[in-house]
């Protein structure tokens, strides 16, 4: 992902999370950390044959932890396998920024993302309890103990 990426980004994000969509600046911020030699942030976009945006994901990586920031995928491209093509991309980053293990939250009624994670190995470990505003939805927290192996396992054909 690049700065010129964050319009159509912003409106994928409106349109999939509209009670709790993220800002311009948010997005501006999270970029910041992803280049240069401190670079701790990666962010990536997928892309459809016309060259729309139709899904991103990003991870953040700080101490040996990697956090699932955001993966978002279009509707319309639901059930094609990019969600999951988009997870191994962050899981192969954290690998390389040497995460021992990977967490994440997802929204408790979510359950769809849920079982994309549990596909890849990641399991509940608690809950935040109103962590999604407005509604004060819980998140579920999940985590990966070794996303190498996750990442080889879903190459491999898991």
């Amino acid at each position: 992902m690049r700065w010129w990426d964050i319009g159509p980004v912003l409106e994928l994000e409106k349109a999939l999370f509209p009670q709790d969509a993220w800002s311009k600046g948010l997005f501006w911020s999270e970029l910041a950390h992803a280049r240069g030699a401190n670079a701790n942030r990666r962010y990536v976009v997928a892309v459809d044959p016309d060259g729309r945006i139709v899904g991103y994901a990003g991870l953040a990586a700080i101490d040996g932890t990697g956090d699932v920031q955001t993966i978002a995928v279009a509707q319309e491209h639901w059930s094609t396998g990019l969600g999951a093509r988009l997870l191994t991309e962050l899981l192969t980053t954290a690998t390389a920024f040497e995460c021992r293990e990977v967490l994440l939250e997802v929204r408790v009624d979510n359950t769809r993302a849920q079982r994309l994670y549990e596909r890849f190995g990641f399991e509940p470990v608690g809950v935040r309890r109103g962590y999604y505003q407005p509604g004060n939805i819980d998140a579920l927290v999940m985590r990966l103990t070794d996303p190498n192996f996750a990442v080889q396992g879903m190459t491999h054909g898991s």
